[in-house]
């Protein structure tokens, strides 16, 4: 396998680790098969540890979970018109009231 072939992607490794855990290989051989074939571009043997305790305890997919938080933009139509709005109103309008209105983090 080449250098270049051998660069995978986090699900890729996931699926591989998966695979590995249904044939019934520990983390460790996991990890040391990976080593040998991946080299530098393996997953650490902790993050090996990690995914094949999950797929042992009956877990299929290989995508991340979603993580919670706020949405990751708050930039809407909706929004960019209400803030429209407000500084048409009162140009002297603060940052932290428009945030405080639109009930949105001033970052």
């Amino acid at each position: 396998m080449s250098a270049e072939s051998s660069n995978l992607s986090n699900i890729e490794h996931r699926a591989l680790i998966k695979y590995f855990v249904k044939k019934g290989k520990t983390p460790k051989e996991i990890f040391e098969d990976m080593v040998s074939v991946l080299q530098e571009s393996a997953p650490s043997y902790m993050m090996v540890k990690k995914w094949a305790r999950l797929f042992q305890q009956g877990r299929e997919s290989c995508e991340d979970d979603p993580r919670t938080g706020r949405p990751v933009t708050v930039v809407t139509e909706e929004n960019v018109r209400k803030i429209e709005k407000l500084v048409l109103a009162d140009q002297k309008i603060k940052l932290w009231q428009i945030a405080e209105e639109l009930q949105i983090s001033k970052e």
